[in-house]
């Protein structure tokens, strides 16, 4: 079974990417972040023409997650639990759903911000509800992970140059202590192999050549619990989505099962 992670960064504009690559990938359930859409405009119709359910929570604007699969979709789940929302607004950052024998969350973790803005404060709230929400799946016997856009590096080995974000989100100990947490609940961080070079990044920003000089940062992560830990038989980035016109700024993470 091969699952995935993909903030496509609008799948408005990377439609016709999205679905070469799901022909050509043999994915077999996509977690899917920043939809940019509204439900009502999500490309249901030309998905389920290549054989992909689609389980979508979405408002359009900024955020908009989304699950797609072939082997099925159940027990859909949108939004957290006690979800602390922002500015008096509860947005669409995580749903969750059961594909076949395995059960995943597609989440979009706040960005943060600036470290004194309020939406800093947001994420790490945001966090403790995504704790509470999994703890239940991460502890049982069903293979489980959380896939997506966590808007934060694991490790200083996650930027190609500490120094650079030093005092910025996405590297602070409190996000990295908030990672911990979840892991705590019952959660490994797969760490997929790079296809290039010696880091396995996952975001390069479209500005100063970050891609072409391999600028990047592993912010896209696969937290999967005993189970599915056991049964990952391959993990990596598929770095070749980064490149070309009209790429997402985000790479797939691609992780291959044996279930």
């Amino acid at each position: 079974m091969r699952i995935a992670t993909w903030n496509v960064n609008s799948i408005t504009a990377r439609l016709p990417r999205l679905l070469a690559w799901l022909e050509s990938s043999g994915t077999d359930v996509l977690c899917l972040q920043e939809a940019k859409v509204a439900e009502a405009q999500f490309p249901s119709d030309q998905l389920r023409e290549l054989g992909y359910e689609s389980a979508v929570h979405a408002t359009g604007r900024w955020n908009g997650v989304a699950v797609l699969s072939r082997v099925g979709i159940e027990d859909v789940v949108k939004g957290l639990p006690g979800d602390p929302g922002f500015d008096g607004v509860t947005e669409p950052r995580a749903i969750s759903a059961t594909c076949g024998p395995v059960r995943v969350w597609s989440v979009y973790v706040p960005n943060g911000r600036e470290v004194e803005h309020p939406h800093y404060a947001y994420k790490l709230q945001w966090f403790e509800a995504l704790k509470a929400a999994v703890a239940g799946d991460a502890g049982g016997s069903r293979p489980f992970a959380v896939l997506g856009d966590y808007n934060v590096a694991p490790t200083d080995d996650d930027v190609y140059d500490p120094a650079v974000f030093e005092g910025s989100t996405h590297v602070t100990p409190a996000e990295r202590a908030a990672l911990a947490s979840l892991r705590e609940a019952g959660l490994n961080d797969v760490v997929p192999r790079p296809l290039k070079y010696d880091q396995p990044f996952t975001y390069w920003d479209y500005r100063q050549l970050c891609f072409p000089k391999n600028r990047g940062m592993r912010i896209d992560l696969v937290y999967g619990n005993a189970p599915f830990a056991k049964a990952v038989k391959d993990a990596y980035v598929d770095r070749e989505e980064r490149k070309g016109k009209g790429a997402s700024d985000h790479a797939p993470v691609v992780v291959d099962l044996d279930v």
